[in-house]
């Protein structure tokens, strides 16, 4: 782990506050790259093109990357890993201790999450920054709904280790209502944080 204390500098909220023309001067290889995109109808033009590749720079702190191989999100170092190789170590744990290391995780995630971006993840009304958070790293999409947490797209596959990353990171009590992806759980109580 890396000390990150860098806070990322806010893009304009609205389109037209502060813009200015900028002229970017591009090697021909770069400009037939864009226009490839462009022309497969990946990206709808250069300027939104530039506005994402600005907003993932900004919301993965690409700018305290060592590339290649070495990247950080605040504190926390992470890895670009495919699904698979996941689900290869997961199949390797015992069912039955599922839950107790995706509250571990939960916990870690915690306290990655304050350091990086300084809020409670405990506080419901963080929970939608939580959720950003957690969709900007690949973990899946995350939506509360009343009193039902929805995960859609998760890149975990196993339910239960979800369930105990969701209790330990929001400090919650859950319980399964689905198992499938979308998978979802109905908050039964809201914990009191360990100090």
């Amino acid at each position: 782990m890396q000390n990150r204390n860098r806070i990322s500098p806010e893009l304009p909220i609205h389109k037209n506050e502060e813009a200015k023309r900028t002229t970017i001067i591009l090697e021909k290889g770069e400009r037939e790259f864009i226009e490839s995109l462009i022309k497969e109808g990946k990206e709808p033009g250069i300027k939104p093109l530039i506005s994402k590749m600005l907003e993932m720079y900004k919301s993965m702190m690409v700018y305290d990357w060592h590339f290649p191989g070495e990247y950080y999100c605040g504190i926390s170092r992470i890895a670009l890993v495919n699904v698979e190789l996941f689900n290869i170590l997961t199949q390797q744990i015992p069912k039955e201790k599922y839950h107790e290391i995706g509250e571990n995780m939960g916990n870690a995630l915690k306290i990655s999450i304050q350091s990086t971006i300084g809020i409670e993840s405990s506080e419901q009304s963080n929970w939608e920054k939580v959720f950003e958070r957690l969709k900007v790293q690949g973990f899946g999409d995350f939506y509360l709904k009343d009193k039902f947490l929805l995960l859609k797209t998760p890149f975990i596959n196993d339910c239960e280790i979800w369930k105990g990353i969701l209790e330990g990171l929001l400090v919650i009590e859950l319980e399964t209502r689905n198992s499938a992806p979308p998978l979802v759980f109905e908050i039964k109580k809201l914990k009191q944080p360990s100090v």
